[in-house]
């Protein structure tokens, strides 16, 4: 399902040359249930921004599905990840004007949806998360886990094959965390590939397969 040969970035910062990632080489199949560790620094978030399609490697090669997504359009790219991959942030990213609804609509709106098959799949996607009666709440008005479970669906509401979280319980207590990573947990049960991102020594040990990064590199 993805496949990296070779991947390094470099970013440059100032007259200096920045290397976050140093030729790695990472498969991961269908339904996988995938924790990176390291330390801060150590190109965890690079590394799954890349995956995610939103930034690209300096050199290397991304395969997803069996296609090259290293050196594809904006536009392209953004076909592909909306298709394939919802992504969980540590800071949510919801937008506080809109209510828990209509930010897990917002996907489906960019993709054309009818206004009929949106409110179908929101109710279905709050029920998921148990927050139906959180609907015309807003941001706001909502606690770290109650918005880390409408950033979660509207990850999955275009229903991607992958999900990626970064640090998805950085920002919450620890009984809300726990909540928030045995509901991705049920969803990689489901058939989801799931790749977490955290410094949770804890968590990242519930995950069956555990990477480790230092340096930009994969760490034996």
């Amino acid at each position: 399902m993805i496949r990296l040969n070779g991947i390094h970035r470099y970013f440059q910062v100032g007259e200096q040359t920045v290397q976050a990632l140093n030729g790695i080489d990472l498969a991961i199949r269908h339904g996988e249930y995938v924790s990176v560790m390291g330390p801060s620094g150590s190109g965890k978030s690079t590394l799954l921004n890349i995956i995610a399609l939103l930034d690209q490697p300096s050199s290397g090669q991304y395969m997803l599905n069996g296609k090259d997504v290293t050196r594809q359009s904006d536009d392209e790219l953004a076909r592909i990840r909306r298709d394939n991959i919802g992504f969980v942030f540590q800071f949510f990213h919801l937008i506080p004007r809109l209510t828990a609804a209509e930010n897990i609509e917002m996907p489906m709106i960019l993709a054309g949806w009818t206004s009929a098959q949106r409110k179908q799949k929101v109710a279905q996607a709050l029920a998921s998360v148990n927050l139906q009666d959180r609907a015309g709440h807003k941001p706001s008005q909502l606690s770290g886990g109650q918005l880390q479970r409408i950033a979660i669906a509207r990850a999955m509401i275009m229903q991607p094959a992958i999900l990626l979280a970064d640090e998805p319980t950085g920002n919450l207590d620890s009984k809300s965390g726990l909540e928030i990573i045995e509901l991705l947990e049920e969803l990689n049960r489901q058939g989801v590939t799931l790749m977490i991102i955290t410094h949770d020594r804890t968590i990242g040990e519930r995950a069956k397969r555990r990477i480790r990064i230092v340096d930009g590199v994969i760490a034996d």
